[in-house]
């Protein structure tokens, strides 16, 4: 997770990505997006791989199953929907 620093008036707001593989593109303006994280066993000390699934809305629906993606935190759009699509690192193959 990687976090910027964005200057507006007399506040500072850090703006949240997260960078995750699309998984379903089957809604309009809608994309879902696994990201995955390791997190550390409590008992037997080996990382473990989670996934989490988060929807992001995707204005121009300019992306495709399996392209890496950057999606950055947002206010609520719907009831599951609060990341917005911040850009496109690498497309899948067709």
């Amino acid at each position: 997770m990687s976090e910027q620093q964005v200057e507006s008036g007399t506040a500072d707001k850090t703006i949240r990505l997260l960078t995750g593989k699309v998984v379903s593109n089957k809604m309009q303006k809608t994309i879902t997006v696994a990201v995955e994280r390791l997190v550390k066993h409590p008992m037997y000390g080996k990382y473990v791989r989670r996934t989490t699934k988060l929807l992001a809305h995707d204005e121009n629906n300019e992306c495709q199953e399996g392209d890496v993606v950057e999606i950055q935190e947002s206010r609520p759009l719907s009831r599951r929907k609060a990341w917005r699509l911040a850009r496109v690192v690498t497309r899948a193959r067709a």
